[in-house]
């Protein structure tokens, strides 16, 4: 049977609690390499794509030999952290409620396959989820659209017919771009006001905001959804 509709889900810090393991790792990384950079910084880059994110914050002119030498530092600093990541409030009862309503549950994240891996055990509901797209999947990550239209490929649905939830503005950005309304969960550390600025439909405070409130959401109904009409 083709799906009605389809969740997109990003995953660190929307499901799985990682986003300031991350800001540590990446900050410990800079500073391996000669670039102290203030973690309010580094902060706001998670959720970019590696070459994005070293752009961000070190500058798109910059001397680029040492970039997968920095991205291998993390991931091993982050890799040593796996153990410490948990799921965020709701996140296991938010995917299993958008299944058995319908939608076809895929996870779209900046993180490596090998990450992923690691993710979907954190998480701990493989019944929920049909598919995911990593960044290995695809050539630019967040803010570009490339994840959000790969995941609507692997849904087989077109962007009227899909829902993403992040909580990023790097999140809320490649939705648009790619023509799909964003929920924005702010367990990334982003508030209310700028997700909205950034273009999201709605805010909740997390996941489990989201289960608890599902028939006033977006998620409500995958059924309701309407594609929008060609002009």
């Amino acid at each position: 049977m083709t799906p009605q509709a389809a969740a997109l889900f990003d995953v660190d810090g929307t499901l799985v609690d990682s986003t300031y393991l991350h800001t540590v790792t990446w900050s410990e990384a800079l500073r391996q390499y000669g670039h102290d950079v203030p973690m309010s910084r580094v902060h706001r880059a998670i959720g970019l794509g590696t070459d994005k994110l070293l752009d961000h914050l070190l500058g798109a002119e910059r001397d680029r030999s040492g970039d997968d030498a920095m991205d291998a530092a993390h991931l091993a600093l982050y890799a040593a952290r796996w153990p410490s990541l948990r799921r965020l409030p709701g996140a296991r009862r938010l995917l299993r409620a958008c299944a058995e309503r319908g939608w076809s549950v895929v996870l779209a994240t900046s993180a490596s396959a090998r990450e992923v891996e690691v993710l979907r055990r954190v998480l701990d509901a493989d019944d929920a989820i049909a598919q995911h797209v990593d960044a290995d999947a695809v050539d630019a990550a967040k803010p570009a659209p490339d994840l959000v239209q790969r995941a609507l490929e692997q849904a087989g649905v077109s962007s009227g017919r899909a829902v993403f939830i992040g909580d990023t503005a790097w999140d809320v950005q490649a939705a648009r771009k790619a023509g799909v309304p964003c929920l924005g969960v702010m367990t990334g550390g982003w508030c209310r006001g700028e997700l909205e600025d950034a273009g999201a439909a709605q805010v909740y405070r997390d996941a489990a905001e989201i289960a608890d409130y599902l028939d006033a959401s977006l998620l409500a109904d995958p059924a309701a959804l309407t594609p929008p009409v060609s002009m």
